[in-house]
C-alpha cells in the first residue's frame, strides 16, 4: 500500500510519540526525554527512551527503535498500512482509498482470511454444542451453572469426536490446505494428512479487544490429556499480547481489572456481575499483557488459585504488574480454590466483600514469606525480618517505604523504629557491597564493534541531529557521498535535503525505510549515546578528528576509483587533500 510522503508525515506529526507510547509503557521524564521499561525485552531498570524533540523511541538495552509507526508495527504486530490507519483514525486524518503493494496486499489478505476461518470455526463449534452429539458438553456447561445467555455471550461450543469434521467443513467452504495449515486449527502427519487439533472438547473462542476471534481454548470431555489445549501462535494470535475476556472487560465501568487463571473463572465472574475479569492464555503473565491492562486501568486485583501453584503464579505476576505502573492487590479466596468455586458456594455479595478487603500485594508477599519461618523460634524470626527488610528496600520512595514498614511492624508486633533502623542499616550494607551490574548480553553474543570509519560516519550523523551548530559545521566539510556505509549515505542524503529546506525531521526519515532492520539501525544512529564533552575546545577537537577521518576515507576511495587518464579528477583530488591538511574546525 502506498500513501504520499506528505500524508504519512501529516499523520506522524499529529500523533505525539510520547502520548501514543504512554498508552503502552509507563514513562517518566528524565531531562529532555522520557524513560520506561522496554516493552520488547524483559528488564528491571528503564533503558527505553522516548524523545519528544526527535519524535523517536530507542532502547539502549535491546536496540529497538523507530518512530510512532515503527512502535505500533513492533508492539501490535501491525503492517505499515495498518499502523498508518490506526494513527490516522486516532488524530482524525482521513485517508484516501488504499493502494496495496503486492506484499502488503498478500499479508492483509492472509490475515483477513485467517480471521474469517476462525469466525466460521467458532460458529460451527457453537452449532455443534446444540446438536445431539454435543449434549454431554452442553450438560457439562449447565452443570457449571452457566446460563444460555452466558454460553451465547462467550460463544462457547463443542468440537466433535470426529477428528476430521472441522477440516472437511472448511475444505467444503473452499479454503486451501496451505491456508488451513496457517490457521492453527489443524495438525498433520504423513500417514493421516490433516486432522482437527481440537476434538471432543468444550470450545472457548478467544477474542481480541475488537471482538474478533483469533484462536481457541478447548477443555477435553473425559480424562484425556491435556485437559486444556490452546491454539498455537499464528499470524493473528499471539498469546503473550492478548487476554481472555478483555474484549468485554475493557468497557467495564469498574475501577479495576481482575486477573485470574482460567476461562471458567472469567466466565463465571462475568455472569455474576464482575465483568472486569480477564485471564492469561495458558501461560504465565507476560510484560506485554500487563502493559495491555495498563491501557484500561490503574489497578489490578490478583485472584489466582489459592493452592501452591496459584500462589507461585501470583508471586511471579506481582512484580510484572508493578513494573507496568499498576497498583496491585490480592484477593483472598480461602477456603475455596478459585473464584468460580467461591461464587457458587458463597455468592456475589461475599465475593464483593473479598474484593473490598483485598490486601496489598506487598503484604501478601510478606505473608507467603512468613510460611517458611517458625516465628516462635528467635533465630527464625530474626531471619524472617532480615528477608522482609530486604523486600522493604525495594521501595525507592521513602514515604511509601515508611508506610509499609509501619504496616509490617503493626502486623507482626514489632516497634516501628526498630524495623525502620534494620531496613536502613541493611540498605547501607547492601549499598556498599552491591557490585556494579555488567552490561546485559541480549542474544548471548557480543555485538561486533563497528570499524573505525563506519563508527566515525555514524558519529557525524548523531552529532548532526543532536545540535544545529554541529550540523552547520559538518555541512561545510562533509557531503552525503563522503559516507561509504550505504545506510549512512541514505540517511545523510535525507538529512542534507531536510537541512536545505530548513526542516530537520529525523522521525520523518524513518518512515522512508520499508525494511524494519534498516529502521532500527537508523534509529540507533539518531539515538547513539554521545560521550560528554566538558569544554568547547574538546568538542572542536572531537569534530576535527572525526571529520578528518571520514573525509580522508572518502578521498582514498575516490583515488582508488580514478582512472590514470582523468587529469581533472586527479587535480581536484590533490586540491582536496591539501585542503584537508589545512582543516581547522571552530564552533565560533
Amino acid at each position: 500500500m502506498y500513501y504520499s510522503e506528505d500524508l504519512i508525515e501529516e499523520v506522524r506529526s499529529r500523533n505525539d510519540i510520547v502520548d501514543v507510547i504512554s498508552g503502552y509503557v509507563r514513562l517518566q521524564r528524565r531531562g529532555s526525554s522520557y524513560f520506561g521499561l522496554c516493552p520488547f525485552h524483559n528488564e528491571k531498570s528503564p533503558s527505553f527512551s522516548v524523545s519528544p524533540g526527535k519524535q523517536m523511541y530507542y532502547c539502549f538495552g535491546c536496540g529497538a527503535g523507530g518512530n510512532v509507526f515503527t512502535f505500533l508495527m513492533e508492539y501490535e504486530n501491525y503492517t505499515f498500512p495498518e499502523a498508518v490507519k490506526t494513527l490516522a483514525d486516532r488524530c482524525g486524518v482521513e485517508l484516501p482509498e488504499m493502494e496495496y503493494s503486492e506484499e502488503a496486499r498478500r499479508q492483509a489478505d492472509l490475515k483477513s482470511q485467517l480471521l474469517e476461518i476462525q469466525k466460521k470455526a467458532a460458529r460451527y463449534y457453537y452449532y455443534e454444542l446444540r446438536q445431539e452429539k454435543g449434549r454431554a458438553a452442553y450438560e457439562y456447561l449447565k452443570g457449571r451453572a452457566l446460563s444460555d445467555g452466558t454460553i451465547k455471550r462467550f460463544g462457547l461450543g463443542y468440537s466433535s469426536q470426529q477428528s476430521r469434521e472441522m477440516y472437511q467443513y472448511l475444505k467444503h467452504e473452499g479454503y486451501s490446505d496451505a491456508l488451513l495449515k496457517e490457521s492453527g486449527l489443524f495438525s498433520m502427519d504423513e500417514r493421516s494428512g490433516f486432522y482437527d487439533k481440537f476434538w471432543n472438547r468444550v470450545m472457548f473462542p478467544i477474542m481480541d479487544v475488537n471482538n474478533r476471534v483469533i484462536g481457541f481454548g478447548g477443555r477435553v470431555m473425559g480424562d484425556a490429556k491435556p485437559k486444556y489445549l490452546n491454539s498455537p501462535e499464528t499470524k493473528i494470535f499471539d498469546k503473550s499480547r492478548n487476554l481472555y475476556g478483555l474484549n468485554f472487560a475493557r468497557s467495564s465501568r469498574k475501577p479495576n481489572l481482575i486477573i485470574c487463571e482460567g476461562y471458567m473463572d472469567v466466565i463465571s465472574m462475568h455472569q455474576a456481575g464482575f465483568n472486569q475479569a480477564v485471564a492469561s492464555l495458558g501461560t504465565a503473565l507476560t510484560v506485554q499483557q500487563s502493559l495491555l491492562m495498563k491501557r484500561y486501568t490503574n489497578e489490578v486485583l490478583v485472584t489466582y488459585d489459592s493452592d501452591e501453584a496459584g500462589t507461585k503464579a501470583a508471586l511471579r505476576a506481582i512484580p510484572i504488574l508493578r513494573e507496568a505502573g499498576l497498583s496491585v492487590r490480592v484477593i483472598n479466596m480461602k477456603p475455596y480454590k478459585d473464584p468460580d468455586e467461591f461464587i457458587k458456594a458463597l455468592g456475589t455479595e461475599a465475593f464483593q466483600e473479598r474484593i473490598d478487603q483485598a490486601q496489598s500485594s506487598f503484604l501478601f508477599e510478606v505473608e507467603v514469606l512468613e510460611r517458611g519461618y517458625n516465628l516462635k523460634d528467635p533465630a527464625a524470626k530474626t531471619a524472617f525480618f532480615d528477608e522482609t527488610a530486604k523486600k522493604l528496600l525495594a521501595f525507592s520512595d521513602e514515604l511509601e517505604r515508611n508506610n509499609y514498614i509501619e504496616a509490617v511492624a503493626s502486623r507482626y508486633g514489632v516497634a516501628y523504629e526498630t524495623l525502620r533502623r534494620k531496613v536502613n542499616q541493611l540498605g547501607m550494607v547492601m549499598g556498599g557491597q552491591a557490585p556494579k551490574p555488567k552490561p546485559r548480553e541480549l542474544s548471548g553474543q557480543k555485538k561486533p564493534k563497528e570499524e573505525g570509519t563506519a563508527a566515525s560516519q555514524k558519529l557525524l550523523l548523531t552529532w548532526a541531529v543532536s545540535d544545529p551548530g554541529y550540523f552547520r559545521v559538518i555541512l561545510r566539510y562533509i557531503k552525503p557521498e563522503d559516507f561509504s556505509v550505504p545506510l549512512y549515505r541514505q540517511i545523510a542524503e535525507m538529512l542534507w535535503e531536510q537541512q536545505e529546506k530548513g526542516q530537520l525531521n529525523p522521525a520523518g526519515i524513518l518512515s522512508r525505510f520499508e525494511n524494519a532492520e534498516e529502521q532500527r539501525e537508523a534509529a540507533a544512529v539518531f539515538n547513539a549515546v554521545l560521550k560528554k564533552v566538558e569544554t568547547k575546545e574538546e568538542m572542536e577537537k572531537a569534530l576535527q578528528e572525526t571529520v578528518y577521518k571520514v573525509k580522508q576515507d572518502s578521498l582514498n576511495r575516490k583515488a582508488r576509483e580514478l582512472t590514470p587518464s582523468d587529469m581533472e579528477g586527479l587535480q581536484q583530488l590533490v586540491k582536496d587533500r591539501r585542503d584537508l591538511e589545512k582543516l581547522h574546525i571552530s564552533l565560533d
